[in-house]
């Protein structure tokens, strides 16, 4: 049995004696990508997705990087256009794209690698992205009922609390909370230190009085308590002592979200919008946002312009011509609850 950390291997695909198949090559692919530091969670994802391939060749007699041709891939494209999952509905764009990019960068890796003459995956063209704008984005008096959910009379209460408001104020993601470690606070300079976020980059934080107060508290008062002989020193712990797995995380957060009963969904992701939101509503200047966020381009950051609707709405209200219209005898009836006699 694989210890804590460890993932249970996956069975092999085809022919696991044959050194040349897909199969073979894929798994020299992922040793070069943990050789390179990609990340634990990028070289997993890609091998998920490229088996998905590999299955899919094994199903067509197909076993060898050599037989793979544009014509095959573009046909595996289709594939997943036409594909249905099991309730019917078809693969998202984003979900196609997902699954195509890393047979690209594994077809690639093949060429430079000097095991296939050519690439054939070169001119595949991946199916554009739509630029979608977050499902939801709460309100501040939103935001204050649900941090304000947890039962503060239990020591979990306070935990939650504090993993609430750190979202809230610094806007880190899923992970990067999970993997906060007690020498990352620093309560003098009001600081959080985010060490390998995404793309394996360390970035300091701004957090908030309010959210550093309650960090401190559940630091003090409550992680004592959790902690074990053998304490590796991650800041927030479940109720077995150990660091949050992705999905217990979500779970926590989304609880609140919903017991708060205000008709939005989401979990730690919805705070990361939420932040960058209200605080360019506030007057943050967007390079500040992307430094907090840790984007590495600007254009990432954007979005959050868009959503950023009050001050538009404010100048659409001031400036907008059927405002200043005369009124006439056709305008829109004024609401009310009485009914004509």
């Amino acid at each position: 049995m694989p210890k804590k950390g460890q993932h249970t291997p996956l069975p092999p695909i085809g022919d696991p004696t044959d050194p040349d198949s897909l199969y073979a090559y894929m798994l020299r692919f992922l040793e070069w990508m943990r050789v390179k530091n990609y990340s634990d969670r990028t070289t997993e994802n890609r091998e998920v997705y490229l088996r998905y391939f590999i299955d899919w060749c094994e199903e067509r007699g197909l076993s060898r990087p050599q037989e793979i041709t544009k014509p095959i891939l573009e046909r595996y494209q289709r594939y997943l256009f036409h594909y249905r999952k099991k309730n019917g509905e078809p693969l998202s764009t984003r979900s196609q794209h997902t699954r195509l990019t890393p047979v690209r960068a594994y077809f690639k890796w093949l060429t430079r690698e000097n095991y296939i003459l050519y690439n054939p995956a070169s001119e595949i063209d991946l199916p554009r992205l739509e630029k979608r704008l977050p499902k939801h984005v709460l309100t501040q008096p939103e935001v204050e009922l649900i941090i304000n959910q947890p039962d503060l009379t239990t020591a979990f209460g306070v935990r939650d609390r504090a993993i609430l408001e750190t979202l809230y104020s610094t806007g880190i993601r899923r992970m990067e909370i999970i993997h906060l470690n007690l020498y990352d606070i620093d309560s003098d300079r009001g600081t959080l230190m985010v060490r390998q976020g995404k793309g394996k980059k360390d970035r300091m934080v701004p957090v908030g009085e309010r959210a550093l107060r309650w960090m401190i508290k559940y630091r003090d008062e409550v992680r004592p308590e959790l902690a074990m002989p053998d304490d590796d020193g991650t800041l927030f712990l479940t109720n077995l002592s150990e660091a949050f797995t992705r999905n217990r995380m979500t779970q926590l957060v989304r609880d609140y979200v919903n017991a708060a009963d205000i008709g939005k969904s989401g979990s730690c992701h919805l705070f990361r919008h939420t932040m960058a939101t209200l605080m360019l509503e506030n007057g943050a200047d967007i390079r500040f946002i992307q430094a907090m966020l840790g984007h590495a381009n600007v254009s990432t950051t954007q979005i959050y312009t868009q959503v950023s609707i009050r001050q538009l709405k404010e100048i659409h209200t001031a400036t907008h011509p059927a405002r200043m219209a005369p009124k006439t005898a056709q305008e829109a009836p004024e609401t009310t609850d009485k009914q004509e006699e």
